[in-house]
């Protein structure tokens, strides 16, 4: 997946950060230094940090690029200690069971997070807006298999990654997946919760990606619909609004049902999707009628090349 390819009418671009212009968001994390940051991770052996720190002082270079030149670590090692110490999370392979297809945590240097960062920042200016209430935003297109998933497992990583209080709600009570995604329990979730199986909504903090939390669909439900539509869902939202900066609802596919109405009204906004050379035209302009038509509004189309 290469999300998104293009976005629609949301056009602006965004620099990708990377470990010289991220300013920290946590200053205890900056006191860190590299060399104690590596030996933490198990990146660099502690009897090898005088040798650095000699070849360091002989040619007046950084304790990176000194520990580069002898070969005691690899520049991935040094940008993932940066990314720490500038409170920039991302993952290695091997080292999470958040799936490795989720570009943001795993890649964030590339063009595609590049692309999920420009459309972060056109939400924020558009749409997120503590004063007004603007905190949750549902994504939806018309058919499965158009990487709506993927879209916002990503898009969340990105927010938390700003420092955002964030919140990934699957609420694709009928195929849901962001429980895979991030390698969650799904016996208990927001299904659980709208049926009364549960008194607290279950919301699993990602430890690996600061700010993230994600609630699971649960276990499928015979009326997913029924459940949305239940005044308890409309209640959870404006609860978790108080404690999270941007909740992003995953919803079902709309040739599924009518849920993903049902979540936008709620939620107050939509962002549309469309795969590249899948997704039909007429289904895409019939969804964002639809969603009109419930009272939400359509912030625009994100396409991407799945």
């Amino acid at each position: 997946m290469n999300p998104p390819a293009a976005i629609t009418p949301l056009q602006a671009q965004a620099p990708a950060p990377n470990a010289a212009n991220v300013q920290p968001l946590n200053p205890a994390a900056a006191d860190r230094s590299i060399g104690a940051l590596l030996i933490d991770a198990g990146q660099l052996r502690p009897e090898d940090a005088e040798q650095i720190l000699r070849l360091q002082k002989a040619e007046g270079i950084r304790f990176g690029e000194a520990a580069i030149r002898l070969g005691l670590v690899s520049a991935d090692d040094l940008q993932h200690a940066l990314a720490r110490q500038f409170d920039y999370p991302y993952l290695k392979p091997g080292e999470s069971a958040v799936s490795e297809g989720l570009v943001a945590a795993y890649r964030p240097f590339g063009p595609q997070v590049e692309a999920l960062r420009a459309l972060r920042g056109q939400l924020m200016l558009r749409w997120f807006n503590a004063e007004y209430g603007r905190k949750a935003l549902a994504l939806a297109s018309p058919a499965r298999g158009e990487g709506r998933s993927f879209l916002a497992a990503n898009l969340a990583i990105v927010f938390s990654q700003l420092g955002e209080r964030t919140l990934l709600i699957d609420a694709d009570m009928r195929a849901p997946r962001q429980h895979a995604l991030f390698g969650l329990d799904d016996r208990a979730g927001l299904s659980t919760f709208l049926s009364g199986r549960g008194e607290t909504p279950v919301l699993a903090r990602i430890p690996e990606l600061a700010s993230l939390s994600v609630m699971p669909a649960g276990p499928v439900p015979p009326n997913p619909q029924e459940l949305l539509g239940r005044p308890a869902f409309a209640n959870l939202l404006a609860d978790l609004a108080v404690e999270y900066d941007a909740i992003l609802i995953d919803t079902p596919a709309a040739e599924s049902g009518a849920d993903a109405q049902a979540i936008a009204s709620h939620a107050g906004a939509a962002l549309l999707l469309a795969r590249k050379d899948h997704t039909a035209l007429a289904a895409l302009q019939a969804l964002g009628a639809g969603l009109t038509d419930a009272a939400a509004k359509v912030l625009g189309a994100v396409l991407t090349d799945f």
